[in-house]
C-alpha cells in the first residue's frame, strides 16, 4: 500500500495504516474527513441550570472521591460549584486518575447530563484538572468538531492532522470545483474551499443551531455534492451490472410445484409475488442482483428454497450462506426435511465439522454430487470448489463483508463474463430513503405481509431493580408449559466476556429457579454442542435458554413465548427487533421484556420507547437510521459498503430529488466530471461493483 502522500505531512507509517482504516490515504482524504457533529465548549453551565440529555461544560471543585465495588468497580467523584452538586462516574480508570481526583482539586468536565437518584451526573466525562489559582482558564472560542475515529487515533490528534493537511492543501490549490457553475449559482452555494474550511472550523459568530442540525449552507453545499457523487457511482454500477451474464434457467417448475404441494401451509400473497419477480430474473441471461427484504418471520427462507429448486431443475448447484452456525444448521434441517421427498442432495459446510466429514462434503461440492450447499464463512475456504454454481443466496447479507461476497462470486464464475445469479436477504427493513441510495444498484423485492395467525408481541421496558418480579413471571410461564429466552449482552465486544456473563446468569437463574430446566448457548461452544442444546430447547427438554446474541437471527421455536433481553439500553433498535422476533412465531401470546440499567441516557430512553410502541419493522428501521446512521443500521462498517462523509439519511432526504436532477445534468452535459466526483466522495469501488 502506498502511503507516500501522507508522508508529506510527516505522518509515520504506523499512523498511516490506522488512518487507512478511515479511508484516509492522502492529505485530501484528511480534508474530506468531515465532522458529523459538534460540541459546545464555549461556555460553562452552572449545575443548577443543567438539562438532562444535553451535553454541557461544567466547572467546580471536587469535594469527595471514592471507589465503589459492585458488579463493576467504579470511581465516583462529587463535584460542587456555587449553585449545587453533581456526580462524575468512571467505570474504566487507573490509580493515577484516582490520584488526580482528590478533594480540593478544581476540575472542568464535559459530557452528557443524566439524572439519577435526585442528582445530575456525567459518566466518563472529558475532563481537565485546573490550577487552583483565581485566574479563569480560557474557554474555546469556536464549536469543537467531532470526527469518526478508529482505534489508536484520538479526536485531539485527528484535529491536529486535519489542520496540518488544510494548510498543506491551501498552498497546492487542491480544492477543485466539480459542481457546475450554474448549479452553484442556482443554490447560492459557497466555493468548495470555503465550505470545507468552515465545517472544520466554524467561526465564533456561527449560527450554532444550524450547525448542530447540519443545516448550515456550508454543510448543505457538501451534503448535496456527496449525494450527487453517490448517485453517479450507483449509476455506473448499474451499467456494469447489465454487462454481466449469468446462466439462463429453463422454465421448468415441476420441482417447485412438488415442493409447494408438500408444504403444510399456503404461501402469503406477498411471498407469491416475490417468487414471481425472482423467477422472471432467473429466466434472463443477465445476472440477477436482487435484495429481498422482509420483516422477522415473514417467510424469506421458503421463498429462497423455491428459487433454489429452480437452479437445481436447470442443472446447477446453488448455495445459501448464513452468518452463524446455529442458523446454518437450522436451514440444513429444514432443507433436508423439505427436499428429501424430491431426492435432492443437501449438504452443510461449517468451520467446526470434523476433518473427515468436511473433506467428504468438499468433495461432493467439487464433483457436483451436492446440489444445494448450506454453510457459513467456511464456504470461502480455498479448497472449496464448485462444479457449476448457478445461484448464490446470502442470508442476513449485512453480516458478510463485501469482500467475502465478492470471493464467493468469483468461485462461481463460469468465465470472465458469466457469473452466478445473486440474491441478498435481510430481515432489517430498509427505509425508502436508504434504499434509493445505498442499495440503488440492486433490484428490490419486499415481503410486506406476515403469515396468518401470528399474535402481536407485547414489549415492556423494566428497570433492573424489578428483576425479581421478572423471575417470578418466568416461573409462572414455564409452569404453563411455555418456554423462555434470556439474552445476555455486555458493552464489551469480547466474546469471551459475553460468554462468561451468560454462564454466570444461567447459574444464578438455576439457583433461583431450581425446579426449571435451564440451558446455556453461546458462540464459544462447539457446533455439535450448540446443535444439541438447540434441539433440546426445540423438543421442550429445556424451559429456559440463556444465550448471547448468537440467537439473534433465524432461530424458530414456536413454543417460546417470552424474550428477556439484559442491558437492552446498549443495543440498537434493529438488533432489539431481531431478538424480539425469536418469539411470537406461533399462536401463543408473546412478550418481550427489556431489562435496563439506570440511569438511561436520552438516546436509550428514545430507543426503548420506540421498540415498546411498535412492532412495525419499517418504522423501527427508519428511527434506527435517524438515531445511529446508515453505517450501523446496515452493518456498513463491516460490510464494506460506502459510508457517507457528511450526508445522512433520512435526515438529508430533502436533497435526494435535487441530487437526482444534478446527476442527470452532469451525465448529459458534463460527463467528464463523473469520475473525479466519484473518486472524491466514494473512492474506487470497481472491484465490488457487482457485489
Amino acid at each position: 500500500m502506498d502511503f507516500s502522500d501522507l508522508a508529506a505531512l510527516d505522518i509515520d507509517e504506523k499512523l498511516q495504516k490506522k488512518l487507512a482504516k478511515l479511508n484516509v490515504r492522502n492529505p485530501l482524504g484528511l480534508a474530506f474527513h468531515l465532522p458529523r457533529q459538534y460540541q459546545d465548549k464555549t461556555k460553562i453551565t452552572q449545575i443548577n441550570a443543567l438539562q438532562v440529555g444535553t451535553e454541557a461544560l461544567v466547572e467546580g471543585n471536587i469535594i469527595k472521591s471514592e471507589i465503589l465495588y459492585g458488579r463493576q468497580r467504579m470511581l465516583v467523584c462529587y463535584l460542587q460549584d456555587a449553585t449545587g452538586k453533581m456526580l462524575l462516574r468512571f467505570f474504566h480508570f487507573n490509580n493515577q486518575q484516582y490520584g488526580y481526583m482528590q478533594a480540593g482539586r478544581k476540575i472542568r468536565c464535559f459530557g452528557e447530563i443524566r439524572y439519577y437518584k435526585n442528582q445530575f451526573e456525567i459518566s466518563h466525562p472529558e475532563y481537565k484538572i485546573l490550577p487552583n489559582n483565581q485566574e479563569p482558564t480560557k474557554l474555546e472560542k469556536n464549536l469543537t468538531p467531532v470526527y469518526p475515529l478508529v482505534s489508536g487515533v484520538t479526536q485531539y490528534s485527528l484535529r491536529a492532522l486535519i489542520k496540518k493537511a488544510l494548510q498543506y492543501l491551501d498552498d497546492k490549490d487542491a480544492f477543485v470545483e466539480l459542481l457546475p457553475a450554474d448549479i452553484l449559482q442556482k443554490f447560492n452555494f459557497p466555493t468548495l474551499k470555503e465550505a470545507v474550511h468552515y465545517v472544520h472550523y466554524p467561526d465564533e459568530n456561527a449560527d450554532k443551531g444550524l450547525l448542530f442540525a447540519m443545516r448550515h449552507i456550508m454543510q448543505s453545499r457538501l451534503i448535496l455534492e456527496e449525494l450527487v457523487a453517490q448517485r453517479l457511482s450507483m449509476r455506473y454500477t448499474r451499467i456494469q451490472k447489465k454487462l454481466l451474464k449469468a446462466p439462463k434457467f429453463q422454465a421448468s417448475t415441476q420441482l417447485a410445484n412438488q415442493f409447494l404441494q408438500n408444504l403444510k401451509f399456503e404461501l402469503t400473497g406477498a411471498q407469491k409475488r416475490v417468487v414471481s419477480e425472482l423467477t422472471t430474473d432467473l429466466r434472463k441471461d443477465t445476472a440477477m442482483l436482487r435484495l429481498l427484504q422482509g420483516d422477522v418471520g415473514s417467510g424469506k427462507t421458503v421463498v429462497a428454497a423455491i428459487i433454489m429448486l429452480q437452479a437445481v431443475a436447470a442443472g446447477y448447484q446453488t448455495t445459501l450462506m448464513a452468518p452463524t452456525e446455529i442458523l446454518a444448521e437450522q436451514h440444513y434441517q429444514n432443507f433436508v426435511n423439505w427436499f428429501k421427498p424430491l431426492d435432492i442432495k443437501v449438504v452443510c459446510l461449517t468451520g467446526s465439522l470434523r476433518t473427515k466429514v468436511k473433506r467428504s462434503v468438499i468433495e461432493d461440492i467439487k464433483l457436483g454430487r451436492a446440489q444445494i450447499i448450506l454453510g457459513t464463512h467456511a464456504i470461502f475456504q480455498k479448497q472449496v470448489e464448485f462444479k457449476n454454481l448457478g445461484l448464490i443466496v446470502v442470508d442476513e447479507q449485512h453480516r458478510f463483508g463485501v469482500g467475502q461476497r465478492h470471493a464467493l462470486q468469483l468461485k462461481g464464475r463460469h468465465n470472465e463474463n458469466v457469473c452466478p445469479h445473486q440474491l441478498f436477504m435481510t430481515a432489517t427493513p430498509i427505509p425508502r430513503s436508504l434504499a434509493m441510495t445505498a442499495y440503488a444498484d440492486l433490484d428490490l423485492s419486499v415481503i410486506d405481509e406476515l403469515p396468518p395467525n401470528r399474535t402481536p408481541i407485547q414489549t415492556v421496558a423494566v428497570a433492573n431493580g424489578r428483576r425479581e418480579k421478572v423471575i417470578r413471571r418466568i416461573k409462572e410461564v414455564c409452569k404453563q408449559g411455555r418456554q423462555v429466552y434470556w439474552v445476555c449482552t455486555l458493552i464489551t465486544e469480547s466474546e469471551v466476556l459475553n460468554c462468561e456473563a451468560a454462564e454466570d446468569t444461567a447459574k444464578k437463574l438455576q439457583d433461583e429457579l431450581p425446579e426449571l430446566r435451564i440451558g446455556i448457548l453461546h458462540g464459544k461452544m462447539y457446533a455439535a454442542l450448540k446443535e444439541e442444546i438447540m434441539q433440546e430447547f426445540k423438543e421442550h427438554k429445556l424451559d429456559v435458554l440463556v444465550a448471547t446474541t448468537v440467537i439473534e437471527v433465524g432461530v424458530d421455536i414456536p413454543n417460546a413465548s417470552i424474550m428477556i433481553i439484559e442491558n437492552s439500553e446498549r443495543l440498537g433498535l434493529s438488533q432489539l427487533h431481531q431478538l424480539r422476533g425469536r418469539v411470537g412465531r406461533g399462536d401463543l401470546k408473546s412478550y418481550c421484556v427489556l431489562l435496563y440499567q439506570e440511569p438511561l441516557s436520552q438516546i436509550a430512553q428514545q430507543r426503548l420507547g420506540i421498540i415498546c410502541n411498535t412492532t412495525d419493522g419499517f418504522k423501527i428501521s427508519e428511527q434506527d437510521l435517524l438515531i445511529r446512521g446508515p453505517g450501523e443500521v446496515l452493518g456498513i462498517k463491516q460490510s464494506g459498503m460506502m459510508e457517507f462523509k457528511i450526508a445522512a439519511l433520512p435526515r438529508d432526504s430533502k436533497f435526494l430529488d435535487q441530487a437526482k436532477e444534478i446527476t442527470e445534468h452532469i451525465t448529459k452535459s458534463q460527463p467528464n466530471l463523473i469520475l473525479p466526483l466519484v473518486q472524491r466522495w466514494v473512492g474506487n469501488h470497481k472491484s465490488y461493483a457487482n457485489v
